[in-house]
């Protein structure tokens, strides 16, 4: 597994840093080639606005805390990041 961090380290609740998509198609093009097999994880500020493009981008693994807890309905918020991953 490969972990990129798309906030500062530090505090929870932060927004996502927009050139975190480029480095995600970059290293899920790296991964590629040296093994498909290797998942790649991005953590920090991931929520439903930007679920589906970080998926486009090369993730399948999402650290989504904030966007979760923060919310009234877990079960149906998780659900909701579900369907926007299957659609990208």
């Amino acid at each position: 597994m490969v972990l990129l961090m798309s906030v500062n380290p530090g505090f929870a609740g932060q927004k996502f840093i927009d050139s975190t998509y480029e480095k995600i198609t970059e290293v899920r093009e790296l991964i590629d080639a040296v093994n498909p097999n290797i998942r790649l994880e991005v953590d920090g500020g991931i929520n439903l606005k930007n679920i589906a493009k970080v998926a486009e981008c090369g993730a399948d693994t999402f650290v989504a805390g904030s966007a979760i807890f923060n919310s009234q309905d877990y079960k149906k918020t998780i659900s909701q990041m579900r369907e926007l991953i299957s659609q990208s």
